[in-house]
């Protein structure tokens, strides 16, 4: 992996964890090159784009055949992820917990949900999904014993702000919010607030907009 010693840009972050997921549809279709115009009509930008956030993180290939698909994408995991694979835990086991669980799971990243937490009786003590939920009051615990360093929140709204001190206390690295309250952490907590409903707003109103309505 290059030595990146400055951090990356955040959207730049972005677009390799999407190239990462195109890269690796390529390599199950037997792709084994890919030239960086190619990869960047699959995303909607320019092959400059491409090449520069390539460049950036340090790869180079020989662009007469194109990128090597798999030299890629083990660079890009390196730069993504650590190299031991990362704990998660889903806090709220509804269902968007769960669908998150399923999802997450199911995608061969180096990030695994590897515990949930509740506080419906029915749900706690139980394996949802192969993930066992415990009680929202183990959650310290837990997060040591199970070397938890990510938690995804998707618990009601009203009961968002409950967790910002467990989740400090516990140690966690990085958080995914998908409640519509902003959680505010400390810094040293990455925290990245997914509010669905703001999501979908703007796209109502910029379909509108296109079809000049006003």
């Amino acid at each position: 992996m290059a030595n990146i010693q400055t951090p990356i840009p955040e959207k730049t972050i972005e677009r390799l964890s999407e190239y990462r997921r195109t890269l690796l549809k390529c390599h199950a279709q037997g792709i084994t090159h890919i030239f960086s115009h190619v990869l960047a009509g699959m995303h909607g930008i320019t092959a400059v784009q491409v090449r520069r956030d390539l460049m950036l993180i340090g790869f180079s290939s020989d662009t007469k055949k194109g990128y090597d698909v798999k030299v890629l994408i083990d660079f890009i995991d390196g730069i993504l992820y650590s190299e031991q694979p990362m704990n998660m835990a889903v806090i709220g086991m509804g269902h968007l917990g769960q669908a998150i669980t399923r999802y997450f799971n199911s995608k061969g990243l180096k990030m695994r949900i590897t515990a949930a937490f509740d506080v419906d009786k029915e749900k706690v003590g139980r394996c949802i999904d192969n993930i066992p939920c415990y009680h929202i009051n183990e959650f310290e615990q837990r997060v040591e014993e199970l070397d938890i360093s990510i938690a995804i929140v998707s618990l009601p709204t009203s009961a968002a702000s409950t967790l910002v001190l467990p989740i400090i206390n516990a140690g966690i690295k990085g958080v995914l919010n998908f409640t519509s309250a902003p959680l505010n952490f400390p810094q040293g907590i990455v925290v990245e607030n997914y509010d669905i409903t703001t999501l979908l707003e703007k796209v109502a109103y910029f379909v509108k907009v296109a079809d000049g309505n006003s």
